[in-house]
């Protein structure tokens, strides 16, 4: 195939892409209101069947371009992963946990999106303890515990960050500061205690202060971007997914100018996780790659993921050992997958639940994984 084809295929494809996710994106968040039948029916994530749907007919042409334009190994091995995976039914059916994180006490926390709640599991004994939000359909989404023990958490469909404190069961609201920023989505705390996150569907990236509350947004360049997952790098820099594009982006911390890496064309990332050497690896979505972007050189690399082009690698992370790990939400069962960047290999092993879309996922200090497996409303851990 000429390169000049290959450009006007992949412009193409972009479109019907963008499209479909946009789409999509409007589906799921209709289907926020008490309309929980319509995520339950969808076999993937509800904000991409749009999306799948408009690129099943270019499945062919899109495959062959992104072979042609991406760095990919060929020669994936894949053995079997020895793990154990334990999973907890959540107390709250059709909760919907969306996304997992660490506690201080090594609980694992968790949203319940689809209820209303955050949720916590004490691993030890297997007890639960929810938290029901003041905010009516607040969609919660991300999560993540600060160093007092706080969990913080984004209300996706309220268009506000929430502040929970364990110990007393409030939670403080910190509203967006204009109408358009209605979907923080990711978010994560930087070494000085700030923090950052996604908004999807208002295409922004945006910070807050915990000691004022001031927050702060900043657009994304490019249009539809669709930012997504996001991690803060050893320097302080935090990387974001622009799932709706073949780019991620990193924001200048003083002055939150935002700098585009490029992806190969065909590339849909939607999370990432960072290493030791500041290497952003991330879970290229739409055509079933692990892939690996070198901030200082540019470099970027992809390795064909064990399940297929169609295998739609989702929550990923990194353990203190080095390995990354990562789930593949469009086979059945989904499965855990370990890479190992030294000697570029794969391990998978099945999610005894079935996983029901793996969305996020989060490593401790002694090197397990916490999920949450959102479509059979249950939250595990892998134990290596």
């Amino acid at each position: 195939m000429r390169q000049a084809d290959v450009r006007s295929i992949a412009v193409l494809i972009r479109g019907l892409a963008v499209a479909g996710l946009l789409a999509g994106f409007a589906i799921s968040r209709a289907a926020t209101n008490n309309d929980t039948a319509a995520i339950d029916a969808a076999p993937r994530d509800s904000t991409y069947v749009a999306m799948h749907t408009t690129m099943s007919a270019a499945r062919g042409v899109y495959t062959r371009a992104a072979k042609e334009v991406a760095n990919e190994n060929d020669s994936t091995k894949t053995e079997q992963l020895k793990v154990t995976i334990k999973e907890w039914a959540v107390p709250t059916k059709g909760a919907h946990p969306h996304d997992p994180a660490v506690g201080v006490d090594g609980a694992l926390w968790f949203t319940e999106q689809m209820a209303n709640k955050i949720g916590r599991l004490d691993p030890k004994t297997g007890e639960f303890k929810e938290y029901p939000l003041k905010v009516t359909n607040s969609g919660p989404h991300g999560l993540v515990s600060d160093r007092e023990g706080n969990i913080w958490f984004t209300g996706n469909f309220a268009g506000y960050i929430g502040k929970l404190d364990p110990k007393t069961g409030q939670v403080k609201e910190y509203k967006m500061p204009t109408e358009k920023a209605d979907d923080p989505h990711t978010a994560v705390f930087d070494a000085n205690g700030t923090l950052w996150f996604t908004l999807q569907g208002a295409n922004m990236v945006g910070r807050l202060d915990p000691r004022t509350g001031k927050i702060e947004l900043k657009d994304v360049p490019t249009e539809n971007a669709l930012p997504y997952g996001m991690q803060v790098n050893s320097k302080g820099v935090p990387f974001f997914c622009e799932l709706g594009t073949n780019k991620i982006g990193s924001i200048d911390p003083k002055t939150m100018a935002i700098q585009d890496y490029s992806l190969p064309e065909a590339a849909r990332p939607r999370r990432l996780a960072i290493d030791t050497q500041d290497r952003v690896y991330f879970s290229d979505f739409k055509s079933g790659h692990l892939g690996r972007l070198a901030p200082n050189t540019r470099e970027v690399k992809l390795w064909n993921s064990p399940g297929g082009p169609e295998s739609n690698p989702y929550g990923i992370t990194i353990t203190p050992d080095g390995m990354v790990w990562y789930s593949e939400s469009g086979v059945k069962p989904n499965t855990m997958v370990r890479f190992d960047p030294k000697t570029e290999t794969f391990a998978k092993a099945d999610i005894p639940s079935g996983g029901g879309v793996v969305r996020n996922m989060a490593a401790t200090k002694d090197g397990r994984v916490y999920i949450a497996c959102s479509g059979v409303d249950k939250v595990g851990i892998v134990q290596p």
